[in-house]
């Protein structure tokens, strides 16, 4: 009777702490989380290696998409270096490998080689793929991103472009999307703090 009893109290204990669990408030993610995560449409690009750059290189990792440019002063070389510096922190949270692609929205300007010697410049994990207007336009688009394209014959232009990071889960399809913080008098760029504890969130909840 007594074994009974001490069983019955674990029981309840259990129950009762996993009520209290659940009552409690569960972490936020502050990204904008897509459940379940939304299908890319099929597109067609070329990486800094030459290769062609289709949807099922996105399968068997978690990818950081960026939308940016070699010539762009301000916003891609601060998150580039930022996303660096996070990249060991977010591996440790994940089983697949946490990859970086920076997605050039140049692409009169920004050549292959051009590319893969400014992506090389940040590491082994970032990559860097480009398309023709036609090609790259919907693709961008399709992500919720957007860019703007310069004036026909223009050579020295600024490219106004997201600045938001884009989250594709090891299956290849779009996970989350981590928004840029607009300050008065700052660059627009994604907290890394947020989005280290939104990785988090979401690579436990995916496995």
């Amino acid at each position: 009777m007594q074994k009974f009893l001490i069983g019955l109290v674990a029981v309840l204990a259990l129950a009762g702490g996993l009520a209290i669990y659940l009552l409690l408030p569960q972490p936020q993610a502050k990204a904008l989380v897509y459940e379940p995560a939304r299908i890319i449409a099929p597109f067609n690009l070329t990486g800094d290696d030459a290769a062609v750059v289709q949807n099922q290189a996105l399968q068997g990792q978690w990818t950081l998409l960026f939308t940016g440019y070699t010539f762009c002063p301000d916003i891609c070389p601060t998150t580039m270096a930022q996303l660096k510096k996070v990249l060991p922190e977010l591996q440790q949270h994940a089983e697949a490998p946490v990859k970086v692609w920076m997605i050039s929205v140049d692409p009169q300007r920004d050549t292959v080689q051009r590319l893969s010697d400014y992506t090389g410049f940040f590491g082994d994990y970032f990559y860097g793929v480009r398309a023709d207007h036609p090609q790259l336009y919907p693709f961008v688009n399709g992500l919720g991103l957007m860019y703007s394209i310069p004036d026909e014959g223009a050579t020295d232009y600024l490219v106004n472009h997201s600045a938001a990071i884009i989250l594709v889960n090891p299956d290849g399809n779009l996970q989350a999307i981590f928004k840029a913080d607009h300050q008065p008098g700052q660059i627009p760029t994604v907290n890394m703090d947020d989005l280290a504890s939104d990785f988090e969130l979401i690579a436990d909840a995916y496995r």
